[in-house]
């Protein structure tokens, strides 16, 4: 037995009597944008998501749909495209949505069905009327839907809806004054006061106040404005501060009301057809993973196909995995509020830090795409050039490796998982949660077998399988999760008790 399993199993026979701490809920929040073709500087209309979600592993999966094919942003363990978080239709129409909190909700009706209802939207809809006709006709309590749903079609429409079961209110890009709308978790319809997300609405509405008069381009949306840090009422260092801070001195703050946040799950920022332009193509970038920790790539319906490093892989496609593992170089803390804490300096420093290295492919990337779409192509050549363009970032993003955790002001404690699905007894699950907190280097969290599927490992040091029915549990994990920890085991080195 190595020294952390003996560790554990030691602690394990002092058990005493404790209530187990119970999860922390979160709250579906993010941060997005409908910019009307006035406002941007190429003449299209854009969409910009920054997803925050429970979910933190995705997938951008290709749907040949009838009458619209499209592309959707999805959960990692949902692949089939039947819900979409974000998405592009094959003729130019895109939507997203944001929960929106003080919106009328009636106890007993339908809910959190807008995955579902962007999906049925992206295989129907072709234009914003549509959209404004789908819900009309789709009300009721059935519908189950309380958000604001930005949406884009290829005639430059940009619109959003503050959408409940019973009604919406429809919001136009082009009746303002600069051309676009910033949306977080609030209606403006809805009850004045209530929902969430005001502190990222003020910093994003100044973000883009701060462009002044200038036309906006999509690149800043993408590679700014979605990695930003900044808080309304406090003071943040600025990144050309990092750059003077040594590699090895640690500068934490918290993101809990930031735009990119701990639960950020992906960006989607998506540059519509221009209208009155008939071979103009629209364009879904995507940053996958939390902003900080990814590299954005471009895709497109045309190609009818979304890259295998978006699209496939067991638990996690490629490059959400290699963006969930940085992320845990600069968020090292797994429990409560913690998780919310990131160490800027692996970031930015003195000697450069990896957004130097991602930052550069990145922006050659960006250079690379205007290029290509400087004319018209074919379906195989769009779908080589995304894959090409995802392999350059999947690359840049391995590389990654080096120090970084190492620069963490105190040794961490173990994360312990404990078991407590089918087969383990509630009574040794508890015991042996409030054993393992006796030790205060000593992290504890309760895992079900679901989870050992989702990349719970990547975040475990020691798994306990408590007191109960050892065959009754082996046999709620399922074969593949039984193969998973056996070569967690054998392969990184963590331990088992």
């Amino acid at each position: 037995m190595n020294q952390t399993a003996r560790r554990i199993a030691v602690t394990a026979l002092f058990a005493m009597m404790a209530p187990a701490a119970p999860a922390l809920a979160q709250r579906d929040e993010c941060t997005s944008a409908v910019l009307g073709p006035t406002a941007t500087v190429s003449g299209a209309p854009v969409l910009w998501k920054n997803r925050d979600t429970d979910t933190l592993s995705n997938r951008v999966v290709f749907v040949d749909e009838k009458p619209f094919a499209y592309l959707c942003l999805a959960n990692g363990d949902d692949p089939s495209g039947r819900r979409c978080f974000a998405g592009l239709n094959s003729e130019g129409f895109a939507v997203m949505n944001t929960v929106a909190y003080n919106l009328p909700e009636i106890a007993g009706e339908a809910t959190d069905l807008e995955g579902t209802i962007m999906a049925d939207a992206l295989r129907t809809c072709r234009s914003v009327g549509d959209f404004a006709a789908y819900l009309e006709a789709n009300r009721g309590d059935h519908l189950g839907t309380l958000a604001n749903f930005g949406v884009i079609d290829g005639s430059g429409g940009a619109a959003i809806f503050e959408a409940h079961n019973h009604g919406f209110n429809r919001l136009e890009a082009a009746d303002t004054t600069a051309g676009y709308l910033v949306n977080t978790n609030f209606a403006r319809s809805g009850e004045p006061g209530e929902g969430a997300g005001y502190l990222r609405f003020e910093r994003a509405a100044a973000l883009f106040d701060d462009l002044g008069d200038a036309k906006v381009p999509f690149e800043t949306i993408l590679t700014e404005f979605s990695r930003d840090i900044g808080h309304p009422l406090l003071d943040r260092p600025s990144w050309d501060e990092m750059a003077e801070v040594p590699a090895g001195e640690p500068v934490w703050i918290s993101t809990r009301d930031s735009i990119d946040k701990y639960h950020t799950s992906a960006t989607v920022v998506i540059q519509g057809r221009r209208p009155g332009v008939p071979d103009s193509v629209a364009t879904m970038w995507v940053l996958p993973g939390e902003p900080l920790t990814a590299v954005a790539v471009p895709l497109w319906v045309e190609a009818r196909s979304s890259p295998d490093a978006m699209a496939l892989g067991e638990p996690d496609a490629a490059m959400w995995a290699e963006s969930l593992r940085i992320k845990k170089t600069l968020r090292p803390f797994s429990d409560g509020h913690k998780i919310e804490y990131l160490n800027l300096t692996p970031l930015v420093n003195r000697e450069g830090g990896l957004r130097a290295v991602l930052d550069d492919e990145e922006a050659e990337i960006l250079r690379l795409t205007t290029e290509f779409l400087d004319s018209a192509h074919s379906a195989a050549e769009y779908r080589a050039f995304q894959d090409s363009m995802a392999s350059r970032a999947l690359l840049a993003l391995s590389a990654v490796r080096g120090p970084q955790a190492d620069q963490n002001p105190e040794p961490q404690p173990l994360t312990v998982g404990v078991y407590a699905d089918h087969g383990a007894s509630p009574t040794c699950v508890t015991e042996t949660m409030a054993a393992l907190e006796i030790d205060p280097g000593i992290t504890p969290v309760t895992v079900r077998a679901a989870e050992l599927m989702t990349g719970v490992l990547d975040r475990l040091d020691v798994l306990v399988f408590p007191g109960g029915s050892g065959s009754k549990q082996a046999s709620s994990m399922g074969g593949r999760a039984r193969e998973m920890v056996r070569r967690w085991v054998l392969e990184e080195g963590k331990g088992v008790v």
